[in-house]
């Protein structure tokens, strides 16, 4: 739990989150927690809540508003998955949710190290791990100089594992890997994009025109702390729907149900090129408060 203290720099961290999206005409909007039916994820388990359920993320509401007609909208929010407690996770959290209509996955990584260090640069009021341009946490002292490092995803899993990453896929070892040999490397000495993610792990992401066999994807790591994860939004609906039944096939076979979202797939075409990104508000605080896991960094742990 927060002191005192604590709840007025987590105050600071989230109207600094604001300021820098509000001055760059970004809309602020609020969408509903209910909702009658989710995105599809096999990894995550929703919470119902009698006949609707609470949501996994803002994603399904933002991207049916960009349809309408909105070009640059963010969102604070509380979001809930399942079965996630611990070190780093908890059952609900706050989620800084952005999108730009226009905009790729490079885009949108640029921009999300520009928020980042914009918020470090707040040393007094927002992020007192910060000693220069170094954010210090656990045994980490991490650069947070411009530009970060950009590594593939079949690049890490050669240099630290050893491994070729279609290996792990067809062994069922890629979240083993990636955990064990791969995260504690990364965002070490400075923080780190991972891109480029085999398409089966990007259900919501676009096919790379260059590269079909990967997902315009990424995970901003620092201090080995996955932060953020964005991409180039997939905006074809007959793909998108076969990427959703492929989930749903997977989550019919852990013995739970889910339905499809015909009402996002309608409104998918509308979106044109578009990129967005999910940052976790809560690992962020942790990290810019120095404090060693998720629970001293939140407001409450246990009501």
């Amino acid at each position: 739990m927060l002191t005192p203290q604590g709840l007025q720099q987590r105050s600071n961290l989230l109207q600094a989150i604001r300021s820098f999206f509000l001055q760059r005409a970004y809309i602020e909007v609020d969408t509903p927690l209910r909702l009658p039916v989710l995105i599809p994820e096999a990894n995550l388990i929703p919470f119902a809540s009698e006949e609707c359920f609470l949501q996994t993320s803002p994603e399904l509401c933002m991207k049916r508003l960009l349809a309408r007609g909105c070009t640059q909208i963010f969102q604070i929010c509380h979001c809930f998955r399942k079965e996630e407690h611990g070190r780093l996770h908890q059952s609900e959290f706050t989620m800084l949710e952005w999108y730009h209509k226009g905009w790729n996955y490079f885009d949108l990584m640029e921009e999300c190290e520009q928020l980042v260090a914009f918020l470090t640069s707040r040393a007094a009021d927002v992020a007192t791990a910060m000693e220069g341009e170094h954010l210090c946490w656990r045994e980490s002292r991490v650069s947070m100089a411009l530009p970060w490092d950009r590594l593939t995803v079949a690049a890490a899993f050669e240099r630290y594992a050893g491994v070729d990453v279609h290996e792990t896929l067809e062994q069922g070892t890629f979240d083993e890997v990636l955990v064990t040999a791969v995260e504690p490397h990364l965002g070490k000495d400075r923080p780190v994009f991972l891109h480029d993610y085999p398409v089966v792990l990007g259900s919501l992401a676009r096919r790379s025109p260059t590269n079909p066999g990967v997902a315009e994807r990424f995970e901003l790591y620092v201090a080995g702390v996955e932060l953020a994860n964005g991409f180039s939004e997939l905006v074809d609906p007959e793909e998108q729907r076969q990427r959703f039944n492929q989930e749903v096939d997977v989550i019919r076979a852990q013995g739970r149900d889910a339905a499809m979202p015909e009402k996002f797939l309608a409104d998918l075409p509308l979106l044109g090129e578009t990129a967005g990104i999910a940052l976790g508000v809560d690992r962020l605080c942790m990290l810019l408060l120095r404090r060693d896991t998720l629970t001293p960094a939140i407001i409450f742990e246990e009501l």
